[in-house]
């Protein structure tokens, strides 16, 4: 298993993108999250700002965004600042198969860690696959919200953390037709307030040197 794929789904607050990037450190690979919204413009030509706002987004919002922007003169949709795709090509779709297209050029590249934008689906043909989903329980998320000043008290992180969860859940399976945070959608499962990044990466060396014998 020297080419290994680790990807991470996650719910809202419980650390994921965290304990995704003590993975990358740990195995000393590449690391790879909202990064790959901003590569994916400028290797097809989109203006960073669309795919922001696209990033893990509900196909409903996507298709009410990009049509308000598109239908200014001074939006992201302007003449001159998509080179590469053409009138009407900016669906929801096109900006997921763009995505998914970088994706799979990143792990050809070799080893490394990406987290959400379903690319456990995306790269799901990968003999070296690793998925994981990390959830914890709320009243954990919530307090860690508030820690890192994303909301100002415990109600207010926890339905912080409802709605992204509803996000990211209808993103998935529009394009995926799966069920988010679904044990059997992937390899390995954490509840990260027993789990922490040291315990997940040791069982993850486990495994993977055992693919190697």
């Amino acid at each position: 298993m020297d080419n290994f794929i680790i990807v991470i789904g996650r719910q809202f607050g419980c650390g994921g993108s965290e304990i995704g990037r003590k993975i990358a450190d740990a195995f000393n690979v590449p690391y790879y999250d909202k990064t790959l919204l901003s590569k994916a413009a400028e290797e097809f030509g989109i203006d960073p700002e669309i795919f922001r706002a696209a990033d893990e987004k509900r196909p409903s919002f996507l298709r009410n965004f990009l049509g308000l922007s598109c239908g200014t003169s001074n939006s992201p949709c302007a003449p001159g600042s998509i080179s590469h795709f053409g009138p009407g090509s900016l669906s929801p779709e096109s900006l997921y198969n763009a995505q998914s297209e970088v994706i799979r050029s990143i792990c050809k590249r070799g080893s490394c860690v990406l987290v959400g934008r379903t690319a456990d689906y995306v790269m799901r043909h990968h003999p070296g696959l690793i998925s994981i989903f990390i959830q914890a329980p709320m009243e954990h998320r919530s307090k860690k919200i508030v820690n890192r000043k994303d909301a100002p008290d415990e109600a207010s992180a926890a339905a912080l953390a409802k709605k992204h969860d509803k996000g990211r859940e209808s993103y998935y399976n529009y394009f995926t037709n799966r069920n988010w945070g679904t044990a059997e959608n992937y390899h390995l499962c954490f509840d990260s307030s027993r789990f922490d990044a040291d315990a997940i990466i040791a069982l993850l060396k486990s495994y993977i040197n055992s693919k190697k014998d």
